[in-house]
């Protein structure tokens, strides 16, 4: 199994669009071995879409997971020196989330495990799922990806007509950068079409 042995945290933020192309991903790694982790957002916990409940969301990744989400700052920040990751992803990661993390404002637990996993020189990888990715959000991603230890899920523009800025990452091609990133590489091309053809 790929993954046997290896311990990924797993942080999901507001992208509630996006959780149906996620929760496949994360029970491919769990499938490989891995001990996942889950960590997530207030905003994934406590809102309500037409995409789903937020208590069904937590559900749905405990059950997938094995393990309780991590839901609180205090709860997350042990993730770096005291339960060390082998990897932290964070998909969706919002572009709210994003400008954060490039500005080091830990304000929620997937930011704090990140910053965490960061302290270790592990690697931590973002799948990205954001309207401004093109837009004044730009300077936060291009910080992002120079930055040590960060890696990205390949991504495009998802609607490029519709929505100009959006990019989204191809959720499934997650496995692959987090193999890439443990071994200290970047899965390249990373700016892609959003879909494949034929999609």
């Amino acid at each position: 199994m790929l993954f046997k042995g290896k311990r990924i945290g797993f942080g999901l933020t507001g992208s509630h669009c996006t959780y149906d192309a996620v929760l496949p991903e994360i029970k491919k790694l769990v499938d490989q071995g891995a001990e996942v982790l889950p960590v997530v957002s207030h905003t994934v916990k406590s809102t309500n879409t037409r995409f789903g409940e937020g208590e069904d969301w937590i559900k749905k990744i405990e059950e997938v997971t094995g393990n309780k989400v991590i839901d609180s700052i205090v709860k997350a920040e042990p993730l770096g020196p005291k339960i060390p990751l082998d990897c932290m992803v964070i998909a969706p990661l919002t572009g709210n989330s994003m400008s954060k993390f490039a500005n080091a404002m830990t304000d929620s637990p997937v930011l704090m495990a990140a910053k965490a996993t960061l302290r270790n020189h592990r690697p931590v990888v973002l799948g990205i799922s954001t309207n401004d990715a093109l837009g004044l959000n730009g300077v936060n991603l291009m910080r992002l990806m120079a930055t040590k230890d960060i890696y990205l899920i390949p991504f495009g523009q998802d609607a490029p007509l519709k929505k100009p800025n959006s990019m989204v990452a191809r959720m499934e091609m997650l496995q692959d950068t987090v193999l890439a990133a443990m071994e200290g590489t970047q899965i390249q091309p990373v700016i892609v079409e959003k879909f494949r053809d034929g999609e």
